[in-house]
């Protein structure tokens, strides 16, 4: 069989539904035979990058892996933002790229390239994905794919790179392969951490679950919600772990980190009892100063050792992945009665009343965080918001109002503008072309606007919220408190143009509003009548002024967030 069939019949035969791509010589031995011999969905993006962002988005919804390939030089590099997004974020992905023939490379030869476009990809993409493979010999085709996506889908999930010379593609091979099944290790977790675990959350006055992305990249959602249920334990939840818990839900705390709710984060800091489940403790999520976070008992569960007692010392380490953990949890506490934690609970929603998010901010025109609550009480039919990066991905953080089940995808680790366009893409076509949100910034909009006629040509129902504050606003707002507000390449040489008339040339509807009094009708027209299956535009303008609050004083404790309390050391954006 030809290799390139044989690639074909296994991505079908491994569940996966569509590819995304932008076509180039060295792939094209792939896609011809994606395209006839199997009902695989191949989705042509506009750049690289978008299809790198439309297979993570995949990745995340379906639990398999993405699939997105490039061709060589070029093709390839252009996927590495969104290799990496999918590395730091846990989502499992195979990016497929062509390589030069065999005979063209300069393998050990002291000179630039060989062959046209020649690019070694693999050592590029080693140190962002889980594995990379330069296949030198056509027999090992099915052994490195079957490979592929057990490491792409096993312990903590994230993308393996596949590079596969041209001349590889088209040889024939023997598919009389037994496949080698490996066994997954199961780590089993000491009684006493057990039992030393349902003793602390029945002693707790005050106790807090932070949910990280891990909850949701080792797809237990269902074992978490009972975890909640059975333990009475509020959440709190990191940016990537926003839609682990429903905004109407009573458990819920609200999002916590460098600008997470004040309230959320007030509580943070007052708990006597913090179980983290499948979050890294970064900086973002913990502030400079972790002191205050290590003076009570923390139980760190991670399938990844390295995360634990890294940043944040003195925690209990469970390595384990979540759905053995939730599992055996859930044995050694089946006879067992937990409180109600009711005072705690009462005590968190006073700090709800008292710092809302809705007045953190007052702006000349429409409020964003204001915004984002009736957008999303109007939006019950999307099954997805997509923020990309920037204050509108932390107003989004802050207000939105997540239903059960929708869910909530944005760039974290990475950090990558540009990324929910495409995503969006890859979740929309994913799910059947369900409705999805996109919450962009007018500087991210612009990084891969091209995918709107992806968009077009697909028909898919995305609503694209662009929040136009007319500058780089996260950046901005850094320049106010270290550069004496000098706004170099942010309001200063910056400029975005109208998008309500791009949308429109790309054959988009779309509208603008700038006053509060027009948000009702606004959103309200995503969803009416026919719009509800269209995709359509609504640029949102937003004071060039406007800051994202709260925010953590740098270098003080997680509690302390301006604008009442100063930073006082420069931190990252």
């Amino acid at each position: 069989m030809k290799v390139s069939d044989f690639i074909a019949g296994f991505l079908e035969k491994k569940g996966v539904g569509c590819i995304f791509e932008l076509s180039g010589g060295m792939i094209t031995h792939l896609l011809d035979s994606i395209s006839q011999n199997t009902t695989i969905n191949i989705v042509t993006m506009h750049h690289e990058q978008s299809a790198a962002f439309a297979a993570d988005a995949y990745g995340r919804v379906t639990g398999l892996p993405g699939v997105a390939l490039a061709t060589s030089g070029p093709g390839a590099t252009n996927l590495l933002t969104g290799i990496g997004s999918c590395y730091f974020d846990s989502s499992p992905a195979i990016f497929i790229t062509g390589q030069v023939n065999r005979h063209e490379q300069k393998r050990d030869k002291t000179i630039r390239q060989l062959g046209f476009q020649e690019t070694d990809i693999v050592a590029m993409a080693k140190p962002i994905t889980k594995a990379a493979y330069l296949v030198n010999n056509a027999e090992d085709i099915p052994y490195i794919f079957e490979e592929a996506f057990r490491i792409a889908m096993e312990g903590r999930p994230g993308p393996v790179l596949i590079d596969i010379p041209m001349d590889v593609q088209r040889a024939q091979i023997d598919t009389n392969y037994i496949s080698s099944a490996v066994e997954e290790q199961v780590n089993i977790i000491s009684e006493k951490d057990l039992k030393d675990l349902i003793s602390d959350i029945q002693n707790a006055q005050r106790p807090l679950i932070l949910a990280g992305r891990g909850v949701k990249a080792a797809q237990c959602q269902d074992y978490f919600d009972k975890f909640i249920q059975k333990t009475k334990t509020p959440v709190i939840t990191t940016l990537l772990a926003l839609d682990t818990i429903a905004f109407d839900d009573p458990m819920r705390v609200g999002f916590i980190g460098s600008y997470g709710n004040r309230w959320a984060n007030i509580a943070f800091g007052e708990c006597d009892l913090l179980i983290v489940l499948g979050s890294r403790l970064d900086v973002r999520q913990t502030g400079a100063d972790t002191k205050f976070i290590e003076n009570r008992k923390i139980y760190h569960v991670d399938c990844d050792s390295c995360e634990i007692n890294n940043r944040i010392k003195g925690c209990v380490p469970i390595v384990t992945t979540l759905d053995v953990f939730f599992k055996q949890f859930d044995i050694a506490a089946q006879n067992t009665f937990f409180n109600n934690n009711t005072n705690w609970l009462i005590h968190i929603n006073n700090l709800k009343s008292k710092w809302p998010d809705t007045s953190e901010l007052n702006p000349s025109g429409i409020n964003p965080n204001k915004f984002m609550h009736r957008l999303a009480a109007i939006s019950q039919k999307a099954f997805a918001y997509l923020a990309d990066v920037g204050s509108h991905q932390m107003w989004a953080a802050q207000s939105l109002q997540l239903n059960k089940g929708q869910l909530f995808l944005t760039s974290g680790g990475m950090g990558a503008m540009g990324f929910s366009l495409p995503a969006a893409i890859g979740a929309s076509i994913t799910a059947n072309k369900k409705p999805a949100v996109v919450l962009i910034g007018d500087g991210c909009m612009q990084l891969n606007i091209q995918e709107l006629q992806t968009v077009v040509r697909n028909d898919l129902p995305i609503k694209i919220i662009v929040l136009n504050n007319r500058t780089l606003g996260m950046i901005r707002q850094f320049q106010d408190s270290y550069f004496e507000s000098r706004y170099q390449s942010t309001y200063w040489g910056y400029s975005a143009p109208d998008f309500e008339k791009i949308a429109i040339a790309y054959g988009i509807n779309a509208k603008t509003i700038d006053h509060p009094e027009e948000v009702e009708n606004a959103v309200a027209w995503l969803w009416e009548g026919e719009n509800e299956n269209r995709p359509l535009v609504l640029q949102v303008m937003i004071d060039p002024q406007t800051n994202t609050y709260p925010k953590i004083a740098f270098g003080k404790p997680i509690t302390e967030m301006e604008p009442f309390s100063a930073p006082i050391g420069m931190e990252s954006t």
